[in-house]
């Protein structure tokens, strides 16, 4: 009897470690990776409540704060944090399309998870405009490819399984959009979906939403949009043109990161590689000026114009989304950690506000809808993860097809300008930095610059 209970006791414990190491280790990760974007979403937000209440109080301090906090940051990422500048997602990419044991050693430590963490808070803490969304993918991916140590015999395939439903747990936290995590793994960081991921990805992504849930309870990220079921005269023509001006606009904005020595001058471009602080602190200083000229809406991610437009108690000025996204460039020109969603979202939204005096007929909230994917799926030529992105913020599915139709309109036009984004900023991780960054622009070839270059203006 004794010897049967010992085997029973033994065939226990050895399918215990096994389903522990199969399981176990994996949702613990993703349970750190929804406390972790929860918490580190209220950390940003009550950073932005502090450089709001000194301008309201002071409103010619940004002009101090704000270069002093950019030029920090760059100072802090260049000396000590090598990987942890831009969103994150193109680091992320970098590792999902490299060997990513070595990758990932470079670029998802927990020193660098730590350091995305402090300094995008010293950068919101100066109004500087960044959102937390990507860098919130690359905490997810840098949590969980250190569970990797729990794994006796941790190998490439696990490896890329836990950054790759890191990142994507991380996005669906930082929005509660569950199924864009998903879309997003597909869409932008592999471009395949293989059916011995998808279990793994989708329970982290469910782990992480349900943390998040509980934690911050059941919300959308900008509210609720309410689109009727009757659309006006020449909705048809609203969607396509607003495809076409926020795709050229996302366009462009991609074009200017990519291609910064056909813009910046020279002096600039020689301040930018051999004394990057001050680069930043005069970027900081043109940030500052540009929101203290729209009295204060361009600082920070845009999180708060974009549901005060879609409530209706907003009131923005024409050349909001021109001064955004000026700010917006301004601040990832140095390569200060720091995403582009929130910001883009923002732009979006005020490019609806101007193109409601084009189509009057429209209900705001509607055309805003249209921009906010639009401008989105323009920059980040994801036109899918844009469209649920937004569309998981619609009451209804009314206007489904049309946000759909607006994505894939904008990312189209935007290409036409310039690759996508994240991936040609991916490129230059794929080898060792260097302690001077490399630029990522891409040259008259079309190719982006190869890792390990010591070009001018490099930007994050």
């Amino acid at each position: 009897m004794i010897r049967v209970l010992r085997s029973f006791s033994a065939v226990t414990m050895r399918r215990t470690r096994s389903l522990w190491r199969r399981y176990g280790i994996f949702w613990l990760g993703a349970i750190l990776v929804g406390l972790v974007a929860v918490y580190y979403a209220r950390l940003i937000d009550w950073g932005f409540s502090v450089f709001s209440a000194i301008r309201s109080e002071h409103a010619w301090l940004p002009l101090v704060i704000t270069p002093a906090a950019a030029a920090l940051c760059v100072f802090v990422t260049r000396r000590f944090f090598r990987g942890s500048e831009g969103s994150g997602i193109p680091q992320v990419i970098a590792v999902l399309d490299s060997p990513t044991s070595a990758a990932g050693g470079r670029l998802l430590t927990l020193r660098i998870l730590v350091a995305k963490i402090g300094v995008s808070l010293v950068a919101i803490l100066g109004g500087l405009t960044i959102g937390r969304e990507g860098p919130t993918v690359q905490i997810g991916a840098a949590l969980m490819f250190n569970m990797r140590r729990f794994y006796p015999r941790s190998n490439s395939l696990i490896e890329r399984q836990l950054v790759l439903a890191g990142a994507a747990a991380g996005l669906s936290a930082a929005f509660n959009t569950p199924l864009a995590g998903i879309v997003f793994a597909i869409e932008e960081l592999t471009r395949s979906f293989e059916v011995r991921t998808s279990g793994v990805l989708i329970t982290g992504i469910i782990i992480a939403g349900v943390i998040a849930l509980g934690v911050s309870g059941n919300y959308t990220y900008f509210g609720t949009i309410r689109a009727g079921a009757q659309f006006p005269r020449f909705f048809a023509v609203a969607v396509v043109v607003t495809g076409i001006v926020t795709g050229i606009a996302g366009g462009v904005f991609c074009w200017l990161l990519l291609n910064t020595s056909k813009w910046i001058p020279a002096s600039l471009r020689h301040l930018h590689a051999s004394r990057p602080v001050a680069f930043a602190a005069l970027c900081g200083f043109i940030i500052a000026v540009v929101g203290l000229l729209a009295g204060g809406t361009t600082f920070g991610s845009g999180y708060a114009e974009a549901r005060g437009l879609l409530e209706g108690r907003e009131h923005l000025s024409m050349l909001y989304p021109l001064l955004k996204m000026i700010s917006m460039i301004g601040s990832y020109l140095p390569g200060i950690p720091g995403g582009i969603f929130a910001p883009s979202l923002s732009i979006g939204a005020g490019f609806g506000n101007v193109l409601h005096v084009l189509f009057p007929q429209m209900s705001l909230p509607m055309l805003i809808a249209l921009a906010m994917v639009g401008y989105l799926a323009a920059v980040t030529q994801s036109p899918i993860t844009a469209f649920v992105i937004v569309m998981e913020m619609i009451d209804g599915h009314a206007l489904v097809i049309s946000l759909m139709a607006a994505a894939l309109i904008s990312s189209r036009m935007s290409r036409l300008f310039a690759p996508p984004l994240y991936e040609a900023l991916s490129a230059r991780y794929m080898t060792p930095l260097e302690k001077l960054a490399p630029s990522p622009e891409l040259p008259e070839g079309g190719e982006a610059a190869p890792a390990g270059t010591k070009d001018e203006a490099p930007l994050k």
